[in-house]
């Protein structure tokens, strides 16, 4: 599956260049990238992961997922692909062996029924919340910027999810959503 929606990612790319501010520190070596803090939208902007995305999915993958030490799983559900772990990841004072990535970002799939006490804990308000879904979103940065010379507007998104899904039962997904969308 590829790791874009609408053209996102690849504009993203091509924008690394251009002075699009980013909400926090820039990464320009996908192998540094810290999992966690990646996975918590504490420290990296749109652009690295965007860089890291297309490291991890395109023709360096072996080597992504070796040095990670992620092994791909299985996916019940067509809109994200699922990693096992060699090794803990400790997120949101949690810890876990399995992550997934959607089109504009990492999750933690967490052994949690129920996802009132993290979002809760993270400050995140629900935009769904029945019995058998819940998703919230929390913004951490937002930012629409004119391109010089340009029509074009960029609406840099950054904001903390949690959620859960019927592919993932008994879980609770949550992590980090990174977008530039054009205007």
């Amino acid at each position: 599956m590829p790791f874009h929606r609408g053209g996102t990612l690849l504009l993203a790319a091509f924008l690394l260049s251009t002075a699009v501010a980013h909400a926090a520190t820039e990464e320009q070596d996908p192998s540094k990238i810290d999992l966690a803090k990646l996975i918590e939208c504490t420290t990296y902007d749109v652009p690295s992961y965007n860089t890291f995305g297309m490291w991890l999915t395109g023709p360096e993958s072996a080597t992504a997922m070796k040095q990670f030490g992620i092994t791909e799983l299985p996916s019940r559900n067509p809109l994200l692909r699922e990693f096992q772990l060699a090794a803990p990841v400790n997120v949101f004072g949690r810890q876990t062996t399995r992550i997934a990535f959607a089109s504009s970002g990492p999750l933690a799939v967490l052994d949690e029924p129920d996802p009132h006490p993290l979002a809760k804990t993270l400050g995140v308000a629900a935009t769904v919340d029945q019995p058998d879904k819940f998703l919230g979103a929390k913004e951490i940065f937002a930012k629409k910027e004119q391109m010089e010379n340009s029509d074009t507007v960029l609406d840099t998104r950054i904001s903390l999810n949690v959620s859960t899904d019927n592919s993932h039962p008994g879980k609770t997904l949550a992590g980090c959503s990174y977008s530039i969308e054009v205007e």
